[in-house]
């Protein structure tokens, strides 16, 4: 049976989206494909039938995350008065709901390390999709002029996954809260 090729982009979709909340839980080395796969309701086979490796199915789901959060954060950031748009990102990165859905959040908190571990191909093509995050975030950030808001860009999201990635080291959920309150204040005080 022949498909048409919107069912073959609807489930390429689909493979990608669960890829993409699978590494973000799992990490870059803990998601099989076979998992994935069996989740799409597809055979392992059929994976190449989509991607030409499991890089590239890892490269599609960072993208999938990046454009996830950055979807969030923007839309968060319209709703507020340009001038503070930046504290609605804030407010809406460190929520206690993303340190306990790492499937949902931002991935750099989630996958830094082993991103910084992987091999050439995959650190050869991060950065690309950490520029493309931090151009669509630039807007928002406080600071008169572009070369400001990159540098506060950088202070900012730097905190942010800091704070995010410690305050899921601790199992309980008050001091999770705690960590990701007290990184919050301190950078709506400090721009």
């Amino acid at each position: 049976m022949r498909y048409r090729p919107e069912h073959k982009a609807a489930i390429h979709r689909k493979i990608v989206k669960d890829a993409s909340r699978r590494v973000r839980t799992q990490g870059i080395t803990g998601s099989a494909v076979a998992d994935v796969m069996r989740d799409a309701g597809l055979t392992h086979g059929g994976f190449y039938k989509h991607f030409g490796s499991k890089d590239e199915l890892l490269i599609e789901s960072l993208s999938d995350a990046f454009t996830e959060i950055a979807d969030t954060l923007t839309r968060a950031a319209q709703k507020s008065p340009p001038a503070i748009a930046w504290k609605a990102i804030v407010k809406t990165y460190l929520r206690p709901e993303y340190a306990d859905h790492v499937e949902h959040g931002c991935p750099l908190p989630a996958l830094a390390p082993d991103l910084a571990r992987a091999g050439k191909a995959i650190r050869a093509r991060v950065p690309a999709e950490v520029l493309k995050y931090r151009s669509r975030m630039l807007p928002y950030m406080p600071g008169r002029r572009k070369a400001d808001k990159a540098r506060n860009f950088i202070a900012i999201f730097a905190t942010m996954t800091g704070a995010m990635a410690i305050a899921r080291l601790f199992p309980d959920p008050a001091i999770r809260a705690a960590i990701l309150t007290h990184a919050r204040n301190f950078l709506l005080r400090s721009f």
